[in-house]
């Protein structure tokens, strides 16, 4: 069973108006008047990040992909609470917690408790965080928003990410420091996602690759999801390792780790939104449309694309 059909079984019994029929990045629970944004994400060692990653970067990655989700629900972190399975030596463990606590503070995000347990010898570091987050006034924005008309945007270059894992795994020659560092230590935008939260439709974070969540979007949302390959946004390091053709493009928005927002807005909102990316050190680029139908269209030079066999990154299972 993969991911996807695991992941639809639990719907069944996460009937709460909180967990949003888990299409969302996050459950959104009503308290007296607000909402509180909780997230859940996990790291294992084999399966996120590398056995010979520095333990001070497996700790950023951890902290930065919860941030992310709250992030794209425009929300301001209030704590955390962590669960280790350990089994590592005792210096991988100092070196964890030191990197944590830099993460965190780096977030605004305090530890306020958890649970650690002694993994069997051999067995994989496993890591899961729960991250807490107060909701902006204007509410929390959820995938599931989009209305035919509205534009497709993304809040910075995609691609690098995948590329770093592809260096430290040693199937990349020739790569540059800056996309084993976009691998090791993700930087999400908690200010840009509360700056943009009253102006979007729909918003995402971009974790498992932006072709896979656009189209979670259009499904959550009712709507077809346009991409235009040439508009999404790659760095520089990116072109000078990969290029910059449709196949580059397709490899670039499939790869995942971005952990950029992905957000639909009405095309009034734009100058609003670039406005909001400039308050917030972000190059917001506008990558396609939504309109009337369903599922994913992609485009390049105005022409259609076909798409690719594999959208993003999905937990194969047994």
């Amino acid at each position: 069973m993969n991911e996807d059909a695991f992941i639809a079984r639990l719907r069944a019994i996460a009937s709460h108006p909180a967990a949003r029929g888990l299409l969302d990045d996050a459950a959104v629970l009503e308290l007296s008047g607000a909402q509180l944004v909780l997230t859940h994400d996990m790291l294992v060692e084999g399966v996120h990040f590398l056995p010979d990653d520095a333990p001070e970067g497996v700790a950023w990655k951890l902290v930065a992909v919860n941030m992310s989700d709250l992030a794209a629900k425009g929300a301001t972190p209030l704590g955390v609470l962590m669960g280790a399975g350990l089994a590592r030596d005792d210096r991988w463990q100092a070196d964890f917690a030191d990197g944590l606590g830099e993460a965190l503070r780096h977030f605004g995000a305090p530890l306020l408790g958890g649970d650690t347990v002694a993994m069997p010898v051999g067995g994989p570091v496993t890591l899961g965080l729960t991250a807490i987050g107060r909701a902006p006034a204007t509410g929390a924005p959820s995938r599931s928003g989009a209305q035919a008309g509205d534009d497709l945007w993304v809040s910075g270059n995609i691609g690098d990410a995948g590329l770093g894992l592809l260096m430290r795994q040693g199937k990349l020659s020739g790569g540059l420091g800056s996309l084993a560092y976009a691998y090791t230590h993700p930087q999400p935008n908690l200010a840009l996602g509360h700056a943009l939260a009253p102006l979007v439709s729909a918003m995402a974070d971009v974790s498992d690759g932006l072709l896979l969540d656009a189209q979670r979007v259009a499904a959550a949302s009712g709507v077809m999801v346009e991409v235009a390959l040439d508009a999404v946004p790659l760095s520089d390091a990116w072109r000078m390792v990969r290029g910059d053709g449709v196949e580059d493009r397709i490899a670039a928005a499939t790869m995942g780790d971005d952990y950029r927002l992905l957000f639909a807005a009405p095309p009034g909102q734009a100058e609003a939104v670039l406005a909001a990316g400039l308050r917030c050190g972000a190059d917001v680029v506008r990558v396609g449309r939504c309109a009337a139908g369903a599922g994913l269209r992609l485009t390049f030079g105005g022409a259609a694309v076909p798409l690719p066999g594999r959208l993003g990154f999905v937990h194969a299972g047994r």
